[in-house]
Order: C-alpha cells, then sequence, then structure tokens
C-alpha cells in the first residue's frame, strides 16, 4: 500500500505550477524553432524569434512565459492502492497547491481567476480554485497531469454535435479560421471526438497533455482513424496560411492531436481546443518516497536566435507622434515604441465608457495617447514591471467605436485581429492597431522602464498603468484605412503556398 502525503501532494503541484510558468517543454521549443528556420514571411518569421527569444529568457530568469499564467487543470489518474496521508480533500490540496506556487515570492504568478462570472466577477487573488478531473485506475501510483491554460487559446474553444456523416475534417478547416489569432499560434491543436459533449470537450483538453510528434508519425505512417485525422489535419490547417500570430506565412499549427471514444449511432460530437505558444503542461507522478523532483532543462536545448525585423522598421517616439505620422503607417510594418503609454483591457474600459456615458471625467486624459491591451504580473526584485505581453484585442471591440470618438485616443495595441465593428472606427477616426507578440510577454516587459498606477487601482492587474517604454516591439495590424495584416496576410500566404506549391511540413 503507497502512502501519499499531503505535504509531499502539495508541495508537487505548486513546483510543477512554478516549473511550467518559466520553462516551455523541449519538444515544443524543437517545434518552434523548427517552424522558424523554414519560415519565409518576415513579420512570421520575427514574431517566431520573438517566441523563442522570450523562452530562453524566462527559463534563465525564471519567470513567466506569459503574463497570462493561466487557469490550472489537474488529471488525477489515482491507484486505487494508495493510501492518503491527509486532513484535506483532494480538491483542497490541489488548490493550496495552486495558493502557494501562484503568490511564490521569487516568482509570483498573475491571479486570473474571477468567482461569480456572471455577476460581480471578483478576483479570488490566488489563482483558485483549479480545475480537477478523477480517474481511478489499477496501481499504487499517483499519477498527476497539469496544465495551466491561457484565457486567449480557451477562448478559442469549439464544440459541435456533427451528424454520422459529417466530415470532421471540414468542420475543423471552417472552425481554424474563425479562431483567428487570439490563441497566439503557433500552437497545437486538441481535437475530441465520440462520447458525449462533455466527453468530447475533455478528450481535447487531454489531448493537449502529450509531446509534439507529429514528424515521427509522418515517418512510420498512420495505424488507426485517428492518427490519420491528425496527418490530414496538420497538412491542410498549415495550408490556410494563418501563420504565426495571424500574419500569414507557413505554420499555423506545429501538431494536431486527436482522442476518440465509442458514441452513441445519432450521434458524432466533436471538440477543438487550441494550445498557444504559452504551452505550459507537465507529469509527474507520486509513489510515497517523497515530492515529485522536475529536472530543469539544458539552456542547450533552446536555440540562440536574434530577431531580424528587417531594414525598414522605424522608431516612433509617443510624444511626438502626429496624425501624419500614423498615416504612413502599412499593414505588417515593423515599429519600435519608445516614450509613455496607458494601459487597459475589459474592467477599464467598462469602467471608462461608463463614465463617459455619465457625462464623468475620466482618472486620466487619453487624448492623443496610445493604450495598451495588458494586464501585466506583478514585478519581482530589481524589475519594473513584471511579463507584460498582449491580450486578445477583440474583446474591447465594442468599446472601440465610442472611446475614440469622445476622448480623442489616438491609437491601440493589442494581440489578434479586430472585428468589424473595431476596424470600421479605426477607419473612421484614421487611428490604428499595433500588435505585440502573444507569447512574448516578458521579451515585452524589458522594454517597460518606469511603471505606475494611474487610474482604477481597485481593479489589481486590469487597472490603468502608465508605461514609461524604449523600443517596444510591435507591428501594424491595421492601419488608419482599416486595411488589417489579419485578413491580408493569410490570403496572400494561401495563395502562395498553393501557387508556388510551398513545402508547409
Amino acid at each position: 500500500m503507497t502512502l501519499i502525503t499531503q505535504a509531499d501532494f502539495m508541495e508537487s503541484i505548486a513546483d510543477a505550477l512554478q516549473y511550467i510558468s518559466y520553462y516551455h517543454p523541449k519538444d515544443f521549443i524543437s517545434a518552434v524553432n523548427e517552424a522558424y528556420e523554414r519560415e519565409l514571411n518576415p513579420a512570421a518569421k520575427d514574431a517566431l524569434a520573438q517566441i523563442l527569444i522570450n523562452s530562453r529568457m524566462c527559463a534563465t530568469g525564471r519567470r513567466p512565459i506569459c503574463q497570462d499564467t493561466g487557469i490550472v487543470a489537474v488529471f488525477l489518474k489515482i491507484g486505487m492502492d494508495i493510501q492518503w496521508d491527509a486532513e484535506m480533500s483532494v480538491d483542497d490540496m490541489v488548490n493550496e497547491g495552486v495558493r502557494q506556487a501562484y503568490n511564490h515570492p521569487d516568482n509570483k504568478l498573475r491571479a486570473s481567476i474571477l468567482a461569480d462570472p456572471d455577476g460581480a466577477r471578483k478576483n479570488t487573488g490566488d489563482n483558485t480554485p483549479a480545475m480537477v478531473s478523477y480517474e481511478l485506475v489499477p496501481g499504487n501510483t499517483l499519477e498527476v497531469y497539469l496544465v495551466a491554460k491561457g484565457g486567449g487559446s480557451e477562448a478559442k474553444s469549439k464544440f459541435a454535435m456533427l451528424n454520422p456523416s459529417d466530415s470532421v475534417v471540414d468542420w475543423v478547416l471552417e472552425q481554424v479560421p474563425k479562431m483567428g489569432a487570439g490563441w497566439c499560434p503557433p500552437g497545437v491543436l486538441g481535437i475530441g471526438i465520440g462520447g458525449t459533449a462533455d466527453k468530447a470537450m475533455a478528450m481535447a483538453k487531454k489531448a493537449l497533455l502529450q509531446p509534439i510528434d507529429i514528424q515521427k508519425l509522418r515517418a512510420k505512417g498512420a495505424q488507426t482513424r485517428a492518427e490519420e485525422l491528425r496527418l490530414e489535419l496538420h497538412e491542410k490547417v498549415n495550408r490556410l496560411g494563418i501563420g504565426a500570430q495571424g500574419l500569414g506565412g507557413l505554420t499555423t499549427v506545429l501538431d494536431v492531436k486527436v482522442l476518440d471514444c465509442p458514441t452513441h449511432a445519432a450521434n458524432k460530437p466533436v471538440a477543438i481546443i487550441p494550445n498557444c505558444a504559452a504551452t505550459r503542461w507537465t507529469k509527474f507522478t507520486l509513489d510515497g518516497s517523497g515530492p515529485a523532483k522536475l529536472d530543469p532543462p539544458s539552456l542547450e536545448d533552446w536555440p540562440k536566435v536574434a530577431r531580424d525585423a528587417g531594414g525598414n522598421v522605424k522608431r516612433v517616439n509617443l510624444q511626438e507622434i502626429t496624425s501624419d505620422d500614423i498615416k504612413s503607417w502599412k499593414p505588417g510594418e515593423a515599429l519600435l515604441l519608445s516614450g509613455k503609454m496607458l494601459t487597459g483591457r475589459d474592467a477599464a474600459h467598462k469602467k471608462i465608457v461608463d463614465l463617459l456615458d455619465k457625462g464623468e471625467p475620466l482618472p486620466v486624459d487619453l487624448a492623443g495617447r496610445f493604450i495598451y491591451y495588458v494586464g501585466p504580473v506583478d514585478p519581482v526584485r530589481e524589475e519594473v514591471m513584471g511579463p507584460a505581453g498582449p491580450t486578445t484585442a477583440t474583446r474591447m471591440d465594442k468599446f472601440t467605436r465610442q472611446v475614440l470618438a469622445q476622448t480623442g485616443l489616438m491609437g491601440m495595441i493589442g494581440k489578434a485581429e479586430r472585428g468589424p465593428v473595431a476596424i470600421e472606427a479605426i477607419k473612421e477616426f484614421e487611428s490604428c492597431y499595433l500588435i505585440a507578440v502573444g507569447g512574448a510577454a516578458y521579451l515585452v516587459s524589458q522594454a517597460i522602464k518606469k511603471s505606475e498606477v494611474v487610474g482604477f487601482p481597485e481593479l489589481g492587474m486590469e487597472a490603468i498603468y502608465e508605461f514609461d517604454v524604449v523600443d517596444m516591439p510591435v507591428t501594424v495590424a491595421v492601419d488608419s484605412t482599416g486595411a488589417s495584416v489579419h485578413q491580408i496576410g493569410p490570403k496572400i500566404w494561401q495563395d502562395k503556398i498553393e501557387t508556388d506549391q510551398l513545402a508547409i511540413i
């Protein structure tokens, strides 16, 4: 009989969450590097370079890969011959491990979990509760699979109850373009087929907890229908030309994982859940001999990559920028921003429009300013600010026209595409929208030289900050005419892949 102690279990959960916050899996780094080496679109290649550079910096500095340090999901395979030496429930032990990890003084992680999700949406303060799943299996060990899932990728999850004769491939190829760039490609698609609606979603999530091995599968050949689907979808999704960060390019997915199980004769439930460029997962086993020990990877596993954004990079002083400057920018153009910018995301925008509706003053003047959609990680040690990568901009679309019209805001910075409502507003007010790379949060934070909360301090990480930045790398995503790189880029590269018969695998 194996005895699993409460202390060992909680320590193992906490240590594993810290570990995955700053160490990418080696297979992921290798796959991104392979994509970087063969990428032909300069904008996408630069995005991949930033992801690789950021990853190495995080591994060295032991700081989060992404400012969104995720919602924790834990899958437990509990051997039926183990015994617990614990006073707390298993859920409570997991949550205490999460609490310890996210409040670690040397690497504090961002608390993103809100209670009362359709009401007060109050932050729980410690990123609990985790989502815990159980499986009782023969044996005398406890096997733990753990993932910290970013909200941007989780938001792009899809589910459908297909008819038995419907094509899974056709459905996936229809859904992936609708997912846009908010899931921060390149990443992995997890697909669950069969069972019931809830079972398909669970399989899609569990499918992500496997190493990237699509090239090995291609070499040996498919043996099952699930493996056939993996190979077919990997090739066909990449032929869509969406590319890194949705900029257009050769690699959209690094792998496709498929799990299936029997289902009712009248049904074909199918789910997609993507993993993002901040892929964070690990597994460990407890056998009663003490807490799990995860060995640090070798820094030799990380390629040494230098950015090359091209010779046309423009340096922009945010305190001297004019409307004519903005009108000169074109989609896909690389910029380096210096000067003062404001931050604000969902909660701050809601408060801003509420004050505008009431005719009340805002805590800070937005006229002539740029606002960065970010919820940063708290700084530690000598840091000015912790990892501070962009959040998905489409969530701010419904606020965009009113804010541009009533405040004189000049431009916005985020990640992923903008929807039609926001693009029309950008065009109407001759504004602009720039993107930073999702998955390069620690790299971005190095550009921040000063930080101060200037509005809505009660919102915590969603407060309005003023950042002083030097050479913050961004790309023009929507120009003053409403032209969008997320519409132009994938179409160009899809056509190039087909007409030039480019190799995408």
